[in-house]
């Protein structure tokens, strides 16, 4: 299960349920066959940055801040909070759509609760193949 929600932004997704299926299944080709709770939560450039501050003490702005919350044999539940305002702008300075971006985002925080990290340059190499392997599958 998988609901979106906004805080401090003005933002609505599209397809929800066509984004919902790609992440569920991007859970089942990276083997993890659990049960399922995630909300994405969009947000503004300050309510991330705060949340950055507090929770893993970065001072800086990010896109995308994931939160496994509980995980169990048989369930994940995680939280992934977006700041549209970071998407705009990346997508802007590297010249994709916002749509593009915003997709990225979320994969790459699902990859992240599919135990892959970005950490180091071999870590990231992954975590950019993987990201482009499954934006191609969605497009």
């Amino acid at each position: 299960m998988i609901s979106y929600f906004q805080q401090d932004c003005e933002f609505e997704l599209e397809n929800e349920e066509k984004i919902s299926n790609w992440i569920l299944e991007t859970f089942k080709k990276e083997g993890v066959s659990k049960k399922i709770i995630m909300s994405i939560i969009f947000n503004s450039d300050e309510a991330l940055l705060e949340m950055n501050k507090q929770f893993l003490d970065h001072d800086y702005y990010t896109d995308i801040i994931t939160f496994p919350i509980e995980e169990t044999e048989t369930e994940l539940e995680a939280e992934l909070y977006i700041s549209i305002d970071r998407v705009k702008e990346n997508a802007e300075d590297i010249g994709v759509s916002f749509e593009n971006e915003l997709h990225r985002v979320i994969i790459h925080g699902t990859l992240h609760l599919c135990g892959f990290g970005d950490k180091t340059e071999s870590e990231e190499k992954l975590m950019r193949q993987k990201e482009d392997e499954y934006l191609a599958v969605l497009d």
